[in-house]
């Protein structure tokens, strides 16, 4: 009986389980084998990520709790826990040449991946404040020593120290906020702070913004966004593309959650809030980026402008909005991993290059690469029939459904600021004089920017299944 009842407490746990019981193996095996077993242990790291996206997509229907009630696997965390599978699978894929050109071969990266992934799913399922820090501390404490995982540079050296500083800092005022908003409901389950929450109180207030601190940070949303541009250009590029993908996607899950599941009795007090932050990050990320030379901080700022959009969905407070958040992660992380492959792939004999203008006339000199990212950048700019378009669409539709008419229009208008920097990449590419041509492309690469770019491409065609997931997804929340 004990052991039938264990077998079924531990059946939601399972692929995070099997995710943290791989990584120890596969640590294992690299400080047994050193790093002639690199090779090897990418290769198994991918297939164990295949493994537990299966074991979260055969998952029986309907809602699963374990640890009671701290953490639950509903129809919203299965979406999100492939997309960041997804996100973190690339980001391996995209480590391969980068690390063996630049002799940074480490077995340790794809485990520190793998170990963070564990967080990521930690935290999208978490389902009270105390499984939610805990999931949150799990992704972070890799993501800082990866952030570093350069040693000889010194940007990389210092984007660790930033993000472990700043990350320490708002890590310290989430857990503030948790226990005020323990100590003024008595509860740290989100059902049981929603039922005690109902009549609101300014103690509980107080608790609800320090927790909004720690979220915006992690999401990068002003004015919790400083790190963002520094520790993107200066930590290796693989890296960045992951802190701009998987660890977003798991961020913009707790911030939902959260939100939505603890605090539905105080709307009104934290929607005020998320429409401030996320018309500061629309409009920080738009006007900030206009000055960029260099292309990683150009699209740290651009992720910035991307999580106010986002934050949109969140804002309008309905299930509407919360299919419109993730319909918009889903399309960002294609944009993101597509948009890092490409700036992988700016190498020539010397090493990488990370200016704009090392893109001038792309187009003579490399016509597809060329074609691809500037498809991603006219979807990241909101620009039909492309995916960005509909992306933007989603959450504008639920803002203006839930009366927030004002956001909306703003949220057009830093739109279309954006899109200046974005279509300025484009002319570099399409109407100045040639560059010195780039060494060829990497097949890891070629992949991963046509496929995220066909995706962007095509999305129009086919958007029947993400919406329809998407909104299994939200009415779970609900």
């Amino acid at each position: 009986m004990t052991e039938a009842f264990t077998a079924t407490m531990l059946t939601p746990v399972l692929p995070e389980l099997t995710l943290a019981a791989g990584a120890l193996v596969l640590l294992m095996i690299g400080a047994f084998a050193g790093h002639r077993s690199l090779g090897l242990i990418n290769t198994l790291s991918l297939l164990l990520i295949a493994a537990v996206a299966a074991m979260v997509v055969t998952m029986a229907p309907g809602k699963h709790i374990a640890f009671g009630g701290s953490f639950i696997v509903d129809d919203f965390a299965r979406f999100l826990k492939i997309l960041a599978l997804a996100a973190s699978a690339a980001a391996i894929v995209l480590s391969f040449d980068y690390l063996r050109a630049e002799k940074q071969q480490k077995f340790e990266y794809p485990v520190l991946i793998l170990l963070s992934t564990v967080g990521m799913m930690m935290l999208i399922s978490a389902n009270d404040l105390i499984a939610l820090y805990l999931g949150l501390e799990l992704m972070s404490l890799a993501l800082y020593v990866v952030a570093a995982s350069n040693r000889d540079s010194v940007r990389s050296t210092e984007a660790g120290l930033k993000y472990f500083v700043l990350g320490a800092l708002s890590s310290g005022m989430l857990l503030y906020g948790a226990s005020l908003v323990y100590g003024f409901t008595g509860t740290v389950s989100f059902e049981g702070i929603a039922k005690a929450a109902q009549g609101g109180g300014i103690g509980l207030v107080f608790g609800l913004v320090f927790l909004f601190v720690g979220f915006c940070f992690k999401v990068s949303a002003v004015p919790f966004h400083m790190w963002t541009p520094d520790v993107y250009e200066g930590a290796p590029t693989p890296v960045t593309t992951f802190f701009a993908s998987a660890v977003k996607v798991a961020s913009i899950a707790m911030f939902v959650r959260a939100t939505i599941v603890a605090f539905p009795g105080i709307t009104h007090q934290w929607q005020q809030i998320v429409v401030f932050v996320a018309i500061a990050s629309m409009a920080l990320g738009s006007f900030a980026a206009i000055g960029q030379r260099n292309i990683k901080r150009l699209l740290a700022y651009s992720s910035i402008g991307h999580m106010g959009f986002a934050l949109v969905g969140l804002a309008a407070g309905t299930a509407e909005g919360v299919q419109g958040v993730l319909v918009y992660m889903t399309i960002y992380v294609a944009m993101t991993i597509g948009s890092f492959a490409f700036v992988l792939a700016m190498r020539r004999d010397g090493g990488l290059v990370e200016n704009i203008s090392d893109l001038s006339g792309l187009a003579r000199t490399h016509p597809t690469m060329a074609f691809f990212f500037g498809a991603l950048l006219f979807s990241l700019a909101g620009i039909p029939p492309l995916a960005g378009f509909f992306a933007k669409f989603y959450v504008f539709l639920a803002a203006i459904k839930a009366g927030l008419y004002i956001l909306a229009v703003l949220g057009v208008v830093t739109s279309v600021v954006g899109a200046y920097y974005y279509l300025l990449i484009v002319k570099v590419m399409y109407f100045d004089e040639p560059a010195p041509r780039f060494v060829k492309m990497a097949p890891s690469l070629g992949l991963m920017l046509a496929l995220s770019g066909l995706v962007n491409i095509l999305f129009f065609v086919f958007p029947g299944p993400l919406l329809d997931a998407a909104t299994a997804a939200a009415k779970s929340l609900f």
